[in-house]
């Protein structure tokens, strides 16, 4: 029996030495070339790349970092192509009889559409392609002393259970004063940080973002502080091209039934474009005039897309609405603030850490991990096996090695580890420990039947 344990206790060691991988060592000569290669993946220390390049949140980035877009930025092509076919379809088709009409100001009513369509791709990619305003996430949770103790209701036995690695109930939440009004701001469990008044967490982008307005699909990008003006900038204009394209597809129609004293229904059949185009253009005014008139309203209040569907400020005092001059002012002519990210700086040793962010892998980050990492304050996504799950790993053959031995006989060591996991096991998981099972479960066999 005593022989037994030795090499059940061998076969233990063995195993554990693997997690030295993570750290930096040499695979274990059991492991295959693949699985080396995925746990050293994850070891390489990016010291020398950017920040954008170790991005935790789900942003695309172009132009070495110069250019932030959200993870649907495809959908650009697909809104440009909304906006520039019936352009082209109105300088190509409609444009020659009203050139032929309007003699001497013909040429700048094709020249408008053209020009303004050029502007408003402009302020698509003004809109699309910037930092809407993210807060920079934080690499550990607050301490005490940095969120005060008047104003902050965070409890010490929450931070306790911060720190212990134990996910607490719900958000906390702390009171801050806006303009006179009392204002509850929550605590983003992702970001490790209080969010900021008007400030909320996109779910699509990963990212807490300042005066968050919402996630528009149409642009690939989240509203923000930083790009809500020409976020209405855009919708304004493109309603404003839309009645232009409308209106004049209109006029050449009416032409078109004087110059061959025709009913309206004739008058399509000789420009079917411009009848499309006028169907196509009142839908699309609809859309975004609908949308531009609303925005209106919430400049005009002093609020956002957020606000307006989850507090209903119509019901009670806005703590934000500073009156009709001062609430335009402030959403289109005041400073536009710089970025608090700088996507282009260099990965700093000192502020590395060995793991993802808490949330990403369901629970809170523990003291005792280690504080090493391949981000800045925010970072890639996971690519390997980490320390943690090689425990997992651990936990895992242990039970498979304690079914084979208990087949002959002997019950295995119990592991001191309480460790409980709670996530799912991946598939590279599934392949390491299928061949530790494999490479040692066999050797261990060997040894017990020679015992025996």
């Amino acid at each position: 029996m005593k022989m037994e344990r030795g090499g059940f206790d061998d076969m233990q060691g063995k195993m554990y030495s693997t997690s030295s991988i993570s750290n930096g060592g040499s695979a274990s000569a059991h492991l295959s070339d693949s699985n080396r290669r995925i746990i050293n993946s994850h070891n390489t220390t990016p010291y020398n790349n950017r920040v954008y390049q170790v991005w935790k949140g789900n942003n695309k980035f172009f132009l070495e970092g110069r250019l932030v877009f959200g993870p649907d930025v495809r959908s650009l092509v697909f809104t440009i192509f909304l906006i520039a076919t019936p352009v082209l379809f109105f300088c190509i088709f409609v444009s020659q009889r009203l050139i032929n009409q309007f003699h001497q100001i013909g040429d700048l009513i094709v020249a408008f559409p053209a020009v303004f369509t050029v502007f408003i791709i402009i302020i698509l990619f003004l809109t699309s392609g910037r930092d809407p305003g993210i807060i920079p996430r934080n690499l550990h949770p607050p301490e005490p002393e940095d969120e005060g103790n008047s104003s902050s209701s965070m409890s010490s036995a929450w931070l306790a259970n911060i720190r212990g690695g134990v996910a607490a109930n719900g958000p906390p939440t702390k009171d801050v004063s806006v303009n006179g009004t009392i204002v509850k701001v929550k605590y983003c469990h992702t970001c490790m940080l209080y969010r900021p008044p008007r400030c909320s967490h996109c779910s699509i982008c990963n990212n807490c973002v300042e005066r968050f307005d919402h996630h528009c699909p149409w642009v690939g990008q989240c509203i923000g502080k930083r790009n809500y003006r020409f976020f209405f900038m855009f919708i304004s204009s493109t309603t404003v091209l839309c009645l232009y394209v409308f209106s004049f597809c209109w006029v050449n129609i009416r032409k078109i039934m004087e110059s061959y004293h025709c009913n309206l229904w004739k008058a399509l059949l000789k420009s079917p474009v411009s009848g499309v185009l006028i169907l196509y253009t009142f839908i699309a005014a609809w859309f975004v005039g609908g949308l531009t008139a609303f925005h209106v309203y919430l400049i005009c209040t002093n609020q956002t897309t957020y606000e307006n569907f989850r507090y209903r400020y119509d019901g009670k005092m806005n703590p934000y609405n500073l009156g009709l001059v001062r609430n335009i002012g402030e959403n289109l002519f005041s400073k536009i603030p710089p970025s608090k990210n700088k996507f282009r700086a260099n990965v700093k040793e000192n502020s590395i850490s060995a793991f993802p962010s808490s949330l990403s892998m369901g629970r809170v980050m523990s003291p005792e991990l280690p504080k090493r990492s391949f981000d800045v304050e925010m970072g890639g996504k996971r690519q390997a096996v980490a320390e943690e799950e090689l425990e997992d790993i651990q936990n895992h053959i242990d039970s498979v090695a304690g079914l084979d031995l208990e087949r002959c006989g002997t019950e295995p060591r119990r592991t001191n580890r309480n460790h409980k996991s709670n996530w799912e096991i991946t598939p590279d998981i599934h392949e390491l420990a299928a061949e530790f099972r494999m490479q040692q479960g066999f050797t261990e066999r060997e040894k017990i039947a020679g015992i025996l």
